[in-house]
């Protein structure tokens, strides 16, 4: 096989221990190894349009089997369609020889998708459509017009009763003709109800045709999906192999989601351990602009993505000394301050770095922290805070009084006020509102997306009081509370543009803590009904 090993000349001391590739600083051997990945990226003109619009590529530092140190470079998915471009290693598995099974199962699937296509397009179906809206149109004025027709009828009938007392003969005329009308309304709704059905069958005949043939789509897209992902036989550095497939049975979706095994790390270190090298640390950066929907920046490094990612890495790193994740350590040692106790309620300080409830990781939250201050008892926050983000936050001491605050936050009856600190100099008016649809990454869970087709609502307004030193200081006014709404609106392209300083997700690597922190909260007391405002200012 091909060697794809590039040759390291450094004194630069590789670490101890490899990546942990979900949250970490990229080692120095990645940032040299990356920037000579820049440079040949820039040197191609072959695919200079592509990566312009935005491409990951990663590099995994290694040991070859002569301890020579080098890199291998890969970029995520195909590149102007190809997975076995010169200089970057191949994919976990070819799926585009054009002969093969794959692709002549794709051809299959595109033909049906054009018989689909050409269905639906069809005059046949048109006109049936047609025929079907214009029996209900026709249907509807003919029995409107005939209530038009009895109503007034009724109205001469009951005229001439007011006028004049009537004779039996003229009484039993009248009830004659109100019975015809109402039979006759009957068998006007009968004749138009068996139009409409027979319109209706026809165009069901049609609809059915395509619905047979999208259920066909599926059933054989789903079918070469899961092929394909049996074809994935996955390495690890203990030498065991584990397909795609199997690896993913004991995830929450039980199946590989689109394009998992073809990202920057599975391909890298599958390369590694296929042709005996030994990893020693890896990172991922961008290259080109940001997605429309994500936020990623030109030559920023990044965390692989948890949905397609964490399940496979978590086999392939099986015989690795990989670093701990930075979040998933002790943090006995930071303090919550008590801002506000009653019986019904606490208002706390949290710290940067403090989980709001108990999550995934194993840190301490805030009603670990209360019950060490306060004894057992019911401890549970009213609204969240993201671990990195600190300040005011409410903590309910009963269900009752949680959810009363649960209904003031739903009824937004609550007004917050966050202080932050965006790394770069804004170039936008002064105040100003931020309206951003937002919705959750699928591939790369907690990360939020802007979604104009489907995202939820998300509104926030901002206030700049100062820039100084290439940094923006700014007040934040929530008037939704979605999942990293602030973050996002912040450093998206359509909101501010600007990161918050020291955001690992959404903004740039930094050694400093997430600059976001909840200053002022308003909000009635549950019980009381006072009016209750708190204001913690960080800077």
């Amino acid at each position: 096989m091909k060697t794809l090993f590039h040759l390291l000349d450094t004194c630069i001391v590789p670490p101890k221990r490899f990546t942990y590739p979900f949250n970490y600083t990229p080692h120095p051997l990645c940032i040299l190894a990356a920037e000579e990945v820049q440079e040949y990226v820039k040197s191609r003109d072959a695919w200079k349009e592509e990566v312009d619009n935005g491409k990951m590529f990663g590099v995994l530092i290694v040991m070859d089997e002569h301890q020579q140190l080098g890199f291998l470079a890969a970029y995520s998915g195909l590149l102007d369609g190809k997975n076995d471009w010169e200089y970057f290693v191949p994919s976990v598995f070819d799926s585009i020889q054009p002969d093969g099974y794959f692709k002549i199962h794709e051809r299959e699937i595109s033909r049906v998708n054009e018989e689909i296509k050409r269905l639906e397009q069809d005059d046949e179906l048109r006109c049936r459509k047609e025929a079907l809206a214009e029996t209900k149109q026709q249907a509807e004025t003919e029995i409107n017009d005939y209530k038009e027709q009895m109503r007034q009828s009724k109205q001469k009938r009951d005229k001439a009763r007011a006028d004049s007392i009537l004779a039996p003969e003229e009484e039993k005329s009248f009830e004659r003709e109100s019975q015809f009308q109402k039979a006759e309304l009957r068998r006007i709704k009968k004749r138009w109800t068996e139009n409409i059905e027979v319109a209706a069958t026809a165009l069901e005949e049609k609809e059915e045709e395509i619905r047979m043939l999208k259920r066909q789509r599926k059933d054989m897209s789903d079918s070469l999906q899961q092929w394909l992902f049996s074809q994935y036989d996955m390495h690890n550095a203990r030498g065991e192999t584990r397909k795609l497939t199997e690896i993913f049975k004991t995830t929450p979706q039980g199946v590989p989601p689109s394009g998992a095994g073809d990202c920057c790390a599975p391909k890298l270190l599958q390369y590694a351990y296929l042709n005996k090298m030994t990893p020693i640390c890896m990172a991922e950066f961008w290259w080109g602009r940001s997605p429309k929907t994500e936020i990623r920046h030109h030559l920023h490094y990044y965390p692989a993505c948890r949905s397609k990612c964490k399940p496979i890495l978590g086999f392939m790193m099986q015989g690795l000394d990989v670093d701990p994740d930075p979040h998933d350590s002790d943090n006995d040692n930071e303090e919550l301050k008590v801002v506000y106790v009653d019986d019904y309620i606490i208002v706390v300080s949290k710290p940067s770095g403090m989980l709001s409830m108990p999550g995934l990781i194993n840190r301490r939250c805030v009603a670990d922290v209360l019950e060490e201050q306060f004894g057992s008892g019911y401890y549970m926050p009213a609204h969240r805070l993201d671990m990195d983000t600190s300040g005011l936050l409410v903590v309910a001491r009963s269900e009752n009084v949680l959810r009363n605050l649960h209904e003031q936050f739903a009824g937004r009856n609550v007004r917050k006020r966050y202080g932050a600190v965006l790394d770069g100099m804004a170039d936008v008016q002064k105040h100003g509102f931020i309206r951003l649809p937002l919705s959750p990454d699928q591939n790369d869970r907690p990360r939020q997306i802007v979604d104009y087709a489907n995202g939820k609502p998300a509104v926030t307004e901002y206030e700049i009081e100062r820039t100084e030193k290439g940094k923006t200081y700014i007040k934040l006014f929530p008037h939704t509370g979605r999942t990293h709404q602030l973050r996002v609106h912040c450093a998206h392209a359509d909101g501010l543009a600007l990161p918050i300083v020291g955001d690992p997700l959404y903004g740039h690597p930094s050694d400093s803590r997430l600059m976001l922190h909840a200053e002022h909260i308003v909000f009635r007391h549950p019980v009381t009904g006072k009016k209750l405002v708190f204001t913690e200012e960080l800077w």
